[in-house]
This record gives structure tokens, sequence and C-alpha cells, in this order.
């Protein structure tokens, strides 16, 4: 087959010779972390080290670690075989990624086991690099660093259910509190019953008969860490019609979270409705991890249930950034990327920021500080569907912006950005979108997004997506009217197009038509 890109004008001396694609962003990466948990081997190999890091490649391998660990204190010899040959495959994927660092972490089989060292030895001469044994106190410090990374200002109750453990931790506006490991993993948990879920319960209650006292919620959410509780969260989005299948930052009210725990606890999960969205691999687990959220919830007393996707390998991460970068907001730091990575210009994206919120103000549009953020947002990604047919850019921006892998946002505010790039391209219009969609936000929410997208189509047809334009006009009201004042040079500006949509976005702020002024 004759080279298809090669001779392609557009294709700079050199791009396809290595690893440096036009869709890959430079810097500190890949990076490649190899995860032994009691439950599962995985490896996650990173993009590049940043605030919000974006996964090249992601391979689990249940090899079941800590399954006989209870009762024979030792990891069984066709699991740690298993196991091994795992990271051997890992070991060999990392290599042909480039990866430029490689951390390896074990938990609390490994920790626990006799044959613990002699295991990891053999991990370590296989990947030639360090491995980090974590305490209990490493994995509840690490989870929670996973929580502080993924969401905005995190306050609540981490807790992060592996195979052979429980860790449970506060944090209060990104500020990790003590932690504390409970011997609850779902395999452990299992085998101690002998799958006896009733036993499963007693030993549950008794495990967690102080954890009030040093993890109480007092109202807070509580942020669900670890494979089984994701299960957990998938079947319950299936069961209940759920409009947005993004597991991060997934929501669940305590008392329905309870309700559904205590069922799937006492029921064989194949019996469950939808039971097809979870692996059968976790099946098994399923209902241990049920009982074990079940009475978390009534020991510490959430206000909601909140799943995250990131954990341990998260925290480490976030752990190796410099003081400065954990400082930065990881929502628009994906954003910024995006931009980056499908903008027709990213300066003009970026020169939206300050225009659109004088904007917002000139209409009077009143934003909290999370508001505010989500408009910031919303101005770096307005342009990332101008590659599709026109009558579906607005469409598969909404679907993009729905189901990016995002951190530091809630399901509301996924919604929020999809529906104001959607009505960027479509016009203010409802008929056309998923009620479903629109009904993840607020009334507030979702006319906020339709005030953005109205402005966006004003500053849009005066850019034609160029930088350089929008900081040399602005709008103001005078009276009813709202008036987009632009230099002499840009009068040529002046349309029926353009006025059509200042008034449609002056309708939003009360007034009632759009105008030009030509200054100078």
């Amino acid at each position: 087959m004759k080279p298809i890109l090669q001779n392609r004008s557009y294709v700079a001396d050199g791009a396809l010779e290595g690893l440096r694609a036009p869709g890959r962003l430079a810097g500190r990466g890949p990076v490649s972390i190899i995860d032994i948990g009691s439950n599962s081997v995985r490896l996650v190999i990173y993009e590049r080290l940043s605030r919000s890091p974006t996964m090249l490649f992601n391979e689990k391998v249940l090899a079941g670690l800590g399954k006989g660990l209870a009762t024979t204190g030792r990891m069984q010899a066709p699991s740690v075989e298993q196991a091994l040959a795992a990271i051997r495959r890992f070991k060999f994927l990392s290599d042909q990624a480039r990866s430029s660092d490689l951390f390896i972490l074990a938990t609390a089989a490994s920790r626990d086991a006799a044959n613990g060292p002699e295991f990891l030895k053999a991990v370590q001469e296989i990947c030639g690099a360090p491995v980090t044994l974590l305490s209990g106190a490493d994995e509840a410090r690490l989870s929670a660093l996973g929580i502080v990374s993924g969401f905005h200002r995190a306050t609540g109750v981490v807790g992060d259910l592996g195979g052979g453990s429980l860790e449970l931790v506060s944090v209060v506006n990104g500020e990790i509190g003590q932690g504390r490991t409970f011997p609850l993993g779902g395999i452990r948990l299992e085998e101690a019953a002998e799958g006896n879920i009733r036993k499963a319960e007693k030993i549950v209650a008794e495990a967690l008969a102080g954890a009030a006292e040093h993890a109480a919620c007092d109202g807070r959410p509580f942020f669900a860490v670890g494979g089984t509780w994701r299960s957990f969260a998938r079947l319950h989005m299936f069961e209940t019609g759920y409009p947005l299948h993004v597991m991060h930052n997934y929501a669940i009210r305590a008392d329905e979270a309870l309700e559904f725990a205590r069922i799937l606890a006492r029921r064989d999960p194949e019996a469950v409705d939808q039971i097809d969205v979870v692996s059968k691999a976790r099946r098994g687990l399923l209902p241990f991890g049920a009982l074990v959220l079940e009475n978390v919830i009534r020991a510490i007393r959430p206000s909601q249930v909140i799943i995250s996707a990131l954990g341990v390998r998260e925290g480490h991460l976030y752990e190796t950034l410099s003081p400065e970068e954990r400082q930065q907001d990881p929502l628009i730091e994906a954003c910024a990327e995006l931009a980056y990575l499908r903008s027709r210009s990213p300066q003009h994206v970026e020169e939206l920021v300050p225009w659109v919120e004088n904007a917002f103000r000139t209409l009077g549009i009143e934003e909290t500080a999370e508001e505010a953020r989500l408009r910031v947002a919303g101005c770096l990604v307005s342009d990332i569907g101008w590659r599709a047919h026109p009558d579906y850019r607005g469409e598969q921006s909404l679907s993009i912006l729905a189901n990016a892998s995002f951190i530091g946002i809630d399901h509301p505010g996924r919604a929020y950005l999809a529906l104001a790039i959607f009505y960027r391209h479509v016009g203010l219009v409802d008929e056309a979108v998923s009620p479903r969609i629109r009904e993840l936000c607020s009334t507030r929410l979702k006319e906020r997004a339709r005030t953005l997208g109205a402005v966006l189509r004003v500053a849009y047809l005066v850019s034609a997506s160029m930088p350089g334009v929008i900081p040399r006009t602005r709008l103001t009201m005078d009276g009813d009217q709202l008036v987009l004042e632009v230099p002499s040079d840009l009068a040529d500006i002046v349309g029926e197009r353009l006025l059509k949509r200042l008034t449609a976005a002056a309708k939003i702020g009360g007034g009632k038509e759009g105008a030009i002024r030509i200054l100078g």
C-alpha cells in the first residue's frame, strides 16, 4: 500500500517519524501507572503529567490477588501467575508507548500476604523500577488526593473500596484529614463471611460501629471510589434511565442510594434488571459492595453519594505536580487543551472570555462564582465543532461536551456547556434538544446557557472566528437597545443577520432590539 500522508503539503517535515501528532499534546509524558490491587491489576498510560490528565491507554486484569488471603494468609499461585503475566504485558506496553515515567503502586493484598515481599520482588525484576507498597494510610491519602484532583473544591468524606480494604478520609475545601482503614474490601468480606450475606452484615456493622466519630459527613457528600461502587452506580444509572452515561460525578441522593444498596445486597445479582451492564467478573462482589455502602451511609449520614472515576492513581499523579500546577482549575485546563486541539483559533476563543463577561454584565445577568467558571469554560470550547457539517455542528458539539472526559465539573455543568454550544450553532430553540439533557439543568442554569449561546452567536458573526477583532468591539445597553460598538474600519460588518442576532441577545436581557454604533 502506498503511503497516504507523507506527501501531503500540510504535513510538516518529520511529523510522521515519531509519536508526535497534531492531536497529541506535548509535555512531560506519556506517564504510566501499574496499579496492583487485591482484585485487579491495571495499567493506565496518561498522555502527559498535567492538572487534567487524559488516558492514552487503559487495561485491567482481574487477577484476584486477594482471594484466599483471609484464610491462608497468602496470595494464591494461580492469581500470582496471572498478575505477573499481566505485569509483563503492561511493562511492554508502557515501553512501547515511550513512557517517560513508570510508577508501580501496590495495595492491600501485597501488603498483607506472607508471600507479598516475594511477589513484589518479582514485579520489580520484570519492570526494572521500584514498587511503592502503600500502607492503609497511604491509600486513604492518595484516594482523597484523587478526589481533590477531580472535583472543584471538594468537601465531604472519601471512601475507597478495594478488594482487600475500605479507606475513609475527610476532605474540606481540598484539605485532607486523617484517614482510617477497615478490613471490608469486597474479596476479604466475601471470604470472611463465607459468602453468606447475613454473616457479612454483622461483620460490616461491627467494623463500622465507630466510623462516624472519624468521618461523619454532617450533610456533606460521600465520594465513592472503586470498581465495585462504579458498577453499583452504573446499574443504578441504567435502572433509572439516566440520560448521561458518564460515571464521574454521577450523584445519587443518600436516601435513594441507601434503598438501592439495601436491595442489591440481598438479591441475587442475576435477578436484577439491567444486570448485563455490569461485567460478569464484577457481579459476585456487587452484593458485598452494596452492603458496605449501605452501612457507610447509615453510619456517616451523607447528603448524597457521588461517584468518582479518579482514585489512588490520579491522587499519585496529583501529588507529583508542582504547587502551582495543583492550584490550576482542572476544568479550565481541560477546556483550554480542547480549544488548542480543535478550535480554528485558540487565541480567538481566549479573547471571547473577557468580551462575553462584559456582555453578561451589560445584559444584567447575575452569576455565581461557579456559573462564571462555566461561562469561561464555554467560551474556550465554543468552536470545537467547526469541522462538522454545518447542519450537525450543534448536535456534535453537544455530544462531545456532554460526554467529554472532563473532571472538575458536575453533570448539570456538563449539560450547561453542551446546551450553550448547541445554541451557539443552532439558535435559541429547544425543540431540537433532547429533553433528557435539559432535565439535568435547573431553569436558572438553562437560561444562562441560552444567554451564552446568544452572545456567542453575535461574537462569531463579528469575528468570523479570527483573532484580533473581538477585543476592538464591545456591547453596551442604550435604553432598550443592545448596541454593538465597532471602530470605523469595521463598519462593513453591519448586516441584517448580525442585527437579528443582536436583537435575540437583547431580548434575553429584557431589551427590545439590537443596534450597531460606528465609532470614530
